[in-house]
């Protein structure tokens, strides 16, 4: 077709599947937000060949919606544009059978483009493609993976009207423990977890060690590394998808708010982050006896990282919710700090194989976009690396006492008006997502301002 964009998936991709896959009925056609949520349609099979060879319209007001997914008009992407079509063209490689649906039921991926083929510039798997572009301009190629925590939940609230823990998939047992790192705690979710597996093998997705983590029905599941971010951050987003659908399959909800428990650890998103060359090694991997953390170009990246976490921890903490997560002692650092084998730190090196050194970022939520999360981070390096950033002195014992003169937000309000105004944020997601990121997040904003909560009628309906 005259505008099909050089990166989208072939044709032939589509035949191949469909081929392969006779049974196959329909197909779920996702499209990632600003916010991360899954937007798009249902498909038939016979309009797959369609998508493949002429992309499919959707509104751009798409990647203008809230949480909730109501317009807004401050992105610039819903009236200003007449709220008309752009074209959604499929994601090479995305396309692929869900497991232990009935009927046969697929997904594949997409992105959003203007009309003449050219990136629709609001659509946050373009913005983390162009900083991977700007890095391989320069030879180096990102790498990485995410670690993805998580609740399991009673689909019913409890009297108090709080949420808690699921019971046992396997026998009903009571969840009401915290078992941090109990393999037993484990076994009582196998179902759950036996169909996680399965459904990542299905979708290509390499899932690896589950943990019982430190809350109560919480637990971690990391990721294969993967030489491509941008794969890495596609396998998150399909993850959280089958983590959801798993649960629901046995009773139970998958939440990814970053703090559902008052009194209890929020869920992170942790991303790890390595470059290599055009020669395939690890620059951030110290010479031959030397120190973890010696190779300017790992201290230069973190450097790049401390200095611009502040104006953008929107990206890592993007709700109101989010800012509950952050509490000393909650293995959720805000300052941005950095060390080696040490997770009281917002910027931890790991110990281990000094081949595959890497830094891992720790600031943000489950509750975050991929996407935009990894193209602040790989913005943030790449400044640190041009520039020669030098880093502070790395944090030895408890981070959470360390003191930083940054000037980090506060809370959501906080991070909204340092985003707004950040040349550098404006610059890595390009001007066209950031307008329209803010702006959602100052609707969001409004909406939770002006609700009246429980705890507000509690403490002053009869003293105020």
């Amino acid at each position: 077709m005259k505008h099909r964009p050089a990166t989208a998936a072939l044709p032939e991709e589509a035949e191949r599947f469909l081929a392969a896959h006779p049974d196959i009925e329909a197909f779920d056609l996702v499209l990632t937000d600003a916010n991360g949520v899954a937007r798009g349609k249902i498909i038939r099979r016979h309009e797959v060949m369609g998508l493949y060879t002429a992309g499919r319209h959707l509104p751009i007001s798409i990647l203008g919606l809230d949480i909730l997914g109501e317009d807004v008009p401050d992105t610039g992407l819903v009236w200003d544009q007449g709220d008309a079509d752009r074209r959604a063209w499929p994601i090479s490689g995305s396309l692929r059978a869900l497991n232990g649906t009935q009927p046969p039921r697929g997904e594949v991926m997409v992105m959003l483009y203007e009309l003449d083929g050219s990136p629709m510039l609001a659509d946050p798997r373009h913005a983390l493609a162009r900083q991977i572009t700007v890095l391989a301009e320069i030879g180096l190629r990102p790498a990485g993976a995410f670690e993805l925590e998580f609740y399991l939940l009673d689909p019913n609230l409890g009297p108090d009207g709080t949420v808690r823990p699921a019971r046992d998939a396997l026998d009903g047992r009571d969840g009401a423990e915290t078992e941090v790192y109990s393999v037993d705690r484990l076994h009582g979710m196998l179902p759950i977890f036996n169909q996680i597996y399965a459904d990542c093998d299905r979708a290509g997705i390499a899932a690896e060690t589950m943990i019982s983590e430190y809350g109560r029905g919480q637990y971690e599941l990391t990721l294969h590394y993967r030489q491509d971010i941008l794969q890495a951050a596609d396998d998150l987003v399909r993850l959280k998808r089958i983590v959801r659908a798993a649960a629901r399959a046995h009773g139970a909800v998958a939440c990814f708010m970053a703090k559902p428990h008052a009194d209890m650890a929020g869920s992170g998103m942790h991303l790890h982050v390595s470059l290599r060359n055009g020669a395939g090694r690890n620059i951030f991997t110290e010479q031959a006896g030397g120190e973890p953390t010696s190779a300017p170009a790992l201290r230069h990246a973190i450097a790049g990282m401390a200095a611009h976490m502040g104006e953008s921890m929107l990206v890592f903490a993007p709700h109101a919710n989010s800012w509950r997560r952050f509490a000393a002692g909650s293995y959720a650092p805000i300052a941005p700090t950095w060390g080696v084998n040490n997770r009281s730190v917002a910027l931890r090196v790991p110990a281990g194989d000094p081949r595959a050194r890497r830094i891992e970022h720790r600031p943000s939520g489950v509750d975050a976009n991929p996407y935009l999360v990894a193209t602040a981070v790989l913005a943030a390096l790449r400044d640190g690396l041009a520039r020669k950033l030098p880093a502070a002195e790395p944090v030895t014992g408890n981070g959470y006492e360390a003191q930083s003169g940054a000037d980090m937000p506060a809370d959501w309000r906080s991070a909204i008006v340092a985003a707004e105004g950040s040349d550098f944020l404006k610059s890595a997601l390009g001007a066209e997502l950031h307008r329209a990121f803010v702006a959602i997040k100052w609707a969001e904003y409004a909406r939770m301002a002006r609700h009246v909560s429980a705890m507000d009628l509690a403490h002053y309906l009869h003293r105020a």
